[in-house]
């Protein structure tokens, strides 16, 4: 991954479910994905499983790529493989940014964003920046994420360093 996806945003979804992907995560998934998609754009690959999500987890072609490696590492039949498997892997879906630097939003994203039938002129999307991936919420739910845990009167610096991930 040349840079990493880093900040938050708030996009428009207009009446057909198209959004603009931010530039500066366009500029990501364009260095991630050199051979780009059939149209010539950069591929992102969008995961809506898992029950308890309540948002579309983002990934660029090789983040998407690492993620497979790191589920075909696991153990073939394990139930935390298969679960993977099914959660980011079966309920995921690949789009193509446009030229335009948008996209549109699969039926299946829409729903589990709570965009269900037509999109209100004013829908929002929440892009919000983990460092390898991108989370994509509804903005009114993305904001009650934030206002719930941002009372916990943790300070986020003592957290860093704490879990090391290894291999």
């Amino acid at each position: 991954m040349a840079e990493a996806f880093r900040g938050e945003f708030y996009q428009k979804v207009d009446g057909k479910a198209r959004v603009s992907i931010p530039a500066a995560f366009r500029a990501v998934l364009n260095a991630d994905d050199p051979q780009k998609g059939e149209k010539g754009g950069a591929r992102l690959y969008m995961v809506y499983g898992g029950k308890s999500r309540n948002f579309v987890e983002c990934y660029s072609k090789q983040g998407a790529d690492r993620l497979a490696e790191d589920i075909e590492a696991m153990d073939m039949g394990s139930p935390e493989r298969v679960r993977a498997e099914r959660d980011l892997i079966s309920r995921s879906v690949m789009v193509e940014i446009d030229a335009d630097g948008r996209i549109v939003l699969p039926q299946r994203v829409r729903e589990k964003m709570g965009f269900a039938g037509d999109l209100p002129g004013e829908a929002e999307a929440a892009f919000a920046g983990f460092t390898n991936r991108f989370r994509l919420y509804r903005r009114e739910v993305y904001e009650a994420e934030l206002e719930a845990e941002d009372d916990d009167e943790i300070d986020p610096l003592t957290l860093v360093g704490k879990h090391k991930r290894t291999g």
